[in-house]
């Protein structure tokens, strides 16, 4: 005779599905958020390009130094948020991202991100 597994135990399995399924959200959103930093500095890589000629030169650095700051605040930004949620929630079925490497990708991302800032300044 086969077992049927009790009401509370459904539940249960319902519960941790949801949970590894807002975890693995949480990473996209994460990754999402990380692309949006991304194309700020490409912004700012880009708007050096085209006015990066014009006088006075500050100018035009200023500008792209600008995108890339906002490119930082979006990359902490993204590691706060995704890191509280990853604080509140177990992963069950699904092995969510370490903590760790959250904090790894957005000071990786933010020394890239001065990286550039500086080149632009030198040129």
């Amino acid at each position: 005779m086969e077992e049927t597994p009790d009401k509370q135990s459904l539940a249960q399995d319902r519960t941790d599905w949801a949970e590894d399924r807002t975890l693995l959200a949480n990473e996209r959103t994460f990754a999402g958020w990380m692309r949006t930093g991304l194309a700020s500095c490409g912004i700012g890589l880009g708007f050096h390009a085209i006015f990066g000629k014009t006088e006075p030169a500050w100018f035009a650095k200023s500008g792209a130094t600008l995108f890339v700051l906002i490119a930082l605040a979006i990359f902490w930004a993204a590691h706060r948020s995704a890191s509280r949620l990853h604080d509140r929630l177990d992963g069950h079925a699904a092995e969510p991202v370490e903590r760790g490497s959250l904090k790894l990708l957005a000071s990786l991302f933010s020394l890239g991100a001065l990286v550039l800032t500086v080149v632009l300044w030198m040129l």
